[in-house]
């Protein structure tokens, strides 16, 4: 009678419980692994949580709008005090994770999750931003958030810490940019408090810090376009100054010049009193310092000619310097007004050569005749 049909069992079959376990949970929680590429960086720390909440001032009568919630440990605690949150959230897996955390309570109703990019989501009105800010999007969601119409109350952001820096510099500081300029034009901006990278996770590759923005109302009744081509010239170089970075470019200051015509003759003003006038002026004035310096350079170079009772040596010998002078002088103005530095060396290396050649027959001529 031939033998039943016997199926070995391996290693792997013959796994405990325990491990099959972990290996079930361990493909569930791959569901939810974090995409950094999109700046998926959880905060797990409640009490951080707590005080950026602490910080927004809520009322009852409130609505949160909330950027990028992720698992909700941020939005449950802003549940607790306002009247509802509107969560941002662009993954799928992200937003049906802030969903379950509220499922079954009464949370639930004053929820609202919209699935999509916030750049380029129409907002709905809101009060209050809280945000733990996807760090690709810091600056367009900033000036997102200045430009809504009517403008929040307050926001509550929490960016990497040298951007939150440039955000709230002041004139003078390192980190002072066109960033600074342009957010503080529309917004009070204040910094609020560090956050280590290890209150998150996965970690962050760098700190981060909690800014306050408060818009300002009114807002200042200027064109955006032309504010924010002011600053791109004004902070064109880093060390560079305002006068030279409107001098070196031809268009502004020819639209610098409209402009002030313009001015001058709305207010009845002659454009010759200007100072429109001026830097044209300049260069004239720069030619004529050159030629001032050239003509005292020429002064100092004339020896006088009179060698009637100086002996025959000491004759040739002051020919010889007179010669020599002159061709320095030619040199210098080829030049210009100190020369270049390497001028300057040679000139200071022919120091050590012999000052006067007695046997030049060729400047001897020259003086002679």
């Amino acid at each position: 009678m031939p033998k039943a049909p016997y199926k070995k069992r391996n290693s792997a079959s013959q796994a405990s419980p325990y491990a099959q376990a972990a290996a079930k949970t361990k493909a569930a929680n791959n569901v939810f692994r974090m995409n950094t590429d999109i700046g998926q960086h959880v905060l797990k720390n409640p009490g951080v949580a707590q005080a950026i909440v602490d910080k927004a001032d809520l009322k009852q009568s409130d609505t949160v709008l909330e950027i990028g919630p992720g698992t909700g440990n941020l939005t449950v605690k802003i549940l607790e005090k306002a009247k509802k949150v509107i969560a941002v959230e662009l993954d799928p897996r992200m937003a049906a994770e802030v969903t379950k955390r509220v499922q079954g309570k009464p949370e639930q109703k004053r929820l609202e999750v919209l699935l999509g990019d916030v750049i380029k989501t129409d907002l709905p009105y809101f009060d209050v931003c809280i945000s733990n800010t996807p760090y690709q999007i810091s600056s367009p969601l900033t000036f997102k958030l200045l430009a809504t119409n009517p403008a929040p109350r307050i926001c509550i952001l929490m960016f990497q810490r040298e951007f939150a820096m440039r955000l709230f510099a002041k004139p003078g500081d390192k980190l002072y940019s066109r960033l600074s300029v342009n957010a503080q034009m529309w917004a009070k901006i204040d910094h609020v408090m560090k956050v280590g990278k290890n209150n998150f996770k996965p970690p962050p590759a760098v700190e981060s810090s909690v800014v306050r923005i408060v818009p300002k109302n009114p807002r200042p009744q200027i064109s955006y376009e032309e504010w924010d081509g002011l600053l791109r010239v004004a902070f064109v170089r880093k060390n560079k100054t305002m006068r030279s970075s409107f001098l070196s470019t031809t268009s502004v200051l020819d639209m610098l010049e409209s402009n002030y015509r313009t001015w001058c003759a709305q207010n009845n003003i002659p454009v010759e009193d200007g100072p429109a006038e001026g830097p044209e002026d300049e260069p004239m004035n720069r030619l004529e310092v050159q030629g001032e310096v050239d003509d005292e350079l020429d002064g100092a170079m004339d020896v006088d000619d009179d060698d009637g009772d100086v002996p025959e040596f000491l004759r040739t010998t002051n020919q010889n310097l007179i010669c020599m002078r002159q061709k320095k002088t030619q040199a210098a103005k080829r030049r210009g007004k100190y020369g270049n530095w390497f001028g300057r060396r040679s000139d200071r290396f022919s120091r050590t050569k012999p000052a006067l050649q007695i046997n030049a027959p060729e400047c001897v001529t020259k003086a002679s005749s």
